[in-house]
């Protein structure tokens, strides 16, 4: 399937969600992997740690990336308007070696965690920022296994 994430076009034959750790992630992260396991055509594998939910329609992909957009735009209309800012954005990683494979041994995938922003500071006093990456939830998108 060919997906689109933020201007980058992939070709890949799934991509997952996932939430790690589950009893530890925070408020946040559930929500954003509730609206992901609750569109059609989701499907969720429990593990042990994990929780999974794959994608492999092009459509889903890109309701789920605007679902998960509105929880987050809507996270950032929580903050108290005269002392707060928050802000949000995709952290993309990968790794690979010469044959293909990353530091585990699977097939190199691309990975997307999310990032908050939190500005702190009424007036008069200094701002006080801090990024907050939520390691409890995030996304694979597989790279061909075939070739790895």
């Amino acid at each position: 399937m060919r997906v689109e994430f933020y201007g980058l076009v992939f070709e890949t034959p799934l991509v997952t969600f996932h939430i790690w750790s589950p009893w530890r992630a925070a408020a946040l992260e559930h929500r954003l992997f509730e609206v992901v396991r609750n569109l059609p055509r989701v499907e969720t594998e429990t593990l042990a740690d994990e929780i999974r939910a794959r994608v492999t329609d092009p459509k889903v992909f890109r309701a789920a990336l605007h679902a998960i957009a509105r929880v987050l735009k809507g996270w950032q209309e929580e903050a108290d308007p005269g002392s707060e800012r928050r802000g949000w954005r995709w952290l993309l990683e990968g790794d690979t070696d010469a044959d293909g494979y990353d530091h585990n041994g699977e097939p190199a995938s691309l990975w997307g965690i999310v990032r908050v922003s939190l500005e702190r500071g009424g007036p008069g006093e200094p701002d006080k920022g801090e990024d907050i990456d939520l390691e409890g939830f995030g996304l694979r998108i597989w790279g061909n296994q075939e070739r790895a």
